[in-house]
């Protein structure tokens, strides 16, 4: 019992020495503190101890810029040129967009699948990557080979598409600022 209690006190005794020699208490002038919690907060902030809304939220000196989906024109002419094929992923943070399998009813034996990987929000030939699939089946539908059309006409054209409807989404966004 006597030394439970005696071993209690000298671990009361270390943990207080070792807080108060981590640093935590500080010496304060008072004379140099500001008067006021708007002053006091302010000052937190400014030394990097303390948070904004502002600062939460995007706005100051930051350089982020959060756009929505629907003011991004290259976003929207994308899904306005591939909204006749059916979605399999669409993920505006992740930037990309990819098409579920499809089939006309001329060539029931292939299919192509579209995937559209944003590289930037800028209108330009490099913004847009686009990848096509072909899968080709056999007779039997079991029997299906996947392949990549590199350099395919249907991804150019895709691009070119995307790129002229984006850059008239845009001046159109552009007139109704003004």
């Amino acid at each position: 019992m006597i030394m439970s209690s005696i071993s209690r006190f000298f671990l009361i005794i270390i943990i207080v020495f070792s807080l108060t020699s981590c640093g935590i208490y500080k010496k304060v002038d008072q004379r140099q503190m500001p008067d006021g919690a708007a002053a006091k907060a302010r000052k937190n902030i400014e030394e990097g101890r303390g948070t904004s809304l502002g600062g939460m939220i995007g706005v100051g000196k930051r350089g982020t810029n959060y756009e929505f989906s629907t003011s991004n024109p290259l976003w929207r002419a994308s899904l306005e040129t591939l909204d006749f094929l059916p979605m399999s992923t669409v993920d505006y943070s992740g930037g990309t967009i990819i098409t579920d399998w499809y089939t006309d009813s001329v060539n029931d034996d292939k299919s192509i699948k579209i995937t559209v990987r944003f590289l930037s929000n800028e209108i330009s030939a490099g913004s847009l990557k686009i990848i096509v699939h072909q899968k080709t089946c056999a007779t039997q539908k079991n029997n299906c080979k996947v392949s990549l059309l590199s350099n395919s006409k249907i991804g150019s054209e895709l691009n070119t598409v995307i790129l002229r409807k984006a850059s008239l989404l845009e001046k159109e966004i552009k007139t109704k600022k003004k």
